[in-house]
């Protein structure tokens, strides 16, 4: 088994991470702006005759297995009955902005993810005699009472936890792990629930017996970069709880991405075109979530990743966002190597002169969640 050790804070101190995650905020500021919508399946997004896609639906709509980023029109197959509202960025920002000044009334170390959820860091604050447990109690409280949806919250000793625990008690409530059940949870938390573990990632994790957290602790840590390489070393650090980054107020976002692995490799020739129409979706869906706007965009670029684990990748100036120049990078590259493809990704980097504080994310890439 090997062992692993967190830095150890200069202060010494413990430090106190809240997560808080608006539940299905586009939708539920829909619902709460049009009461006729309570209770019904509720979807934000195109509309199935366009070929949009869903930015989120609330949890009466997720039980006929819709989920965000899904084509508006299968989402309809789905559930004839859904209810698919249009985007309005300029409600979901002004909602945004004052659930982020009640979080600036707990804490001056607030990093904002995206338009709906946030990292606090509370370790010094002396509210409710230091516990970050009813401090994320009363901040849920007041969102609700200024913005009447609701809001999940993790408490936990890092960033990740505090992640991963927000979405443990979805919708309207909180979850905490405290610094001594840490090694506890961490054992059998799913390898499936740590940031960048896909689908593909998490079936070669379970095809080497690797299901839990617990299971990675007991591989070796050579055994684990010779899997996954460099990333091997991330999985062992995120399995054994392990997060020391600290929450800032400031974070340039230079660039954003999505990435999808194919389960089978394909010849350039034999990419489906919806791929990459759905690629472009996916990245347009995690812009607009970002809080970034198209004007701020200073070039789009693709990465491709063949079969042999060589990958390539071009950038173009962006004029207009639309899927065409990526479509066009990729066709170019594409056809220069002629070898078969196991990864595409599309992405867009920002114009540093427009950019203001950004999301901060971790290291890798990790696909879109759904809160």
């Amino acid at each position: 088994m090997s062992t692993w050790k967190a830095d150890i804070d200069s202060s010494n101190r413990q430090r106190k991470i809240i997560h808080i995650d608006m539940d299905c905020f586009y939708a539920a500021i829909e619902v709460r702006d049009n009461p006729d919508l309570k209770s019904k399946p509720v979807a934000v997004g195109g509309q199935a005759n366009t070929r949009g896609v869903l930015c989120t639906c609330n949890y009466e709509a997720r039980k006929y297995g819709i989920h965000s980023a899904m084509p508006s029109s299968h989402a309809a197959r789905l559930c004839p009955d859904l209810i698919i509202v249009p985007v309005n960025f300029d409600k979901y920002h002004k909602a945004s902005k004052a659930i982020h000044e009640i979080f600036h009334h707990y804490s001056d170390l607030v990093e904002p993810l995206s338009l709906d959820e946030a990292y606090l860091d509370v370790s010094d604050s002396k509210l409710h005699s230091g516990s970050a447990t009813l401090i994320a109690e009363e901040i849920r409280q007041k969102i609700f009472e200024s913005q009447k949806i609701t809001a999940s919250a993790g408490i936990a000793p890092n960033k990740m936890l505090a992640k991963i625990a927000s979405d443990w008690e979805k919708p309207n409530g909180q979850y905490v792990i405290t610094p001594d059940k840490v090694a506890d949870f961490m054992t059998t938390l799913p390898v499936k629930k740590l940031f960048g573990v896909g689908k593909v990632t998490a079936e070669k994790l379970h095809q080497h017996n690797i299901h839990t957290c617990g299971d990675v602790q007991n591989r070796s840590h050579t055994e684990l970069i010779k899997l996954f390489g460099s990333y091997g070393n991330q999985i062992q650090q995120m399995a054994h709880g392990i997060d020391n980054r600290n929450v800032t107020t400031e974070r340039t976002k230079k660039s954003l991405s999505v990435e999808n692995t194919f389960q089978n490799d394909f010849l350039p020739e034999q990419i489906p075109a919806h791929l990459l129409n759905d690629l472009f979706d996916e990245l347009k869906l995690r812009l607009s979530k970002s809080g970034k706007k198209e004007a701020e965009i200073k070039t789009v670029f693709i990465k491709i990743k063949f079969s042999d684990f060589t990958s390539t990748t071009a950038q173009s100036p962006c004029s207009r966002f639309s899927a065409i120049p990526f479509k066009q990078l990729f066709t170019i590259r594409s056809q220069k190597e002629k070898k078969p493809i196991r990864l595409i990704g599309f992405g867009v980097h920002f114009k540093e002169n427009n950019i203001k504080n950004g999301g901060a994310q971790l290291s890798f890439d990790f696909s879109l969640k759904e809160n």
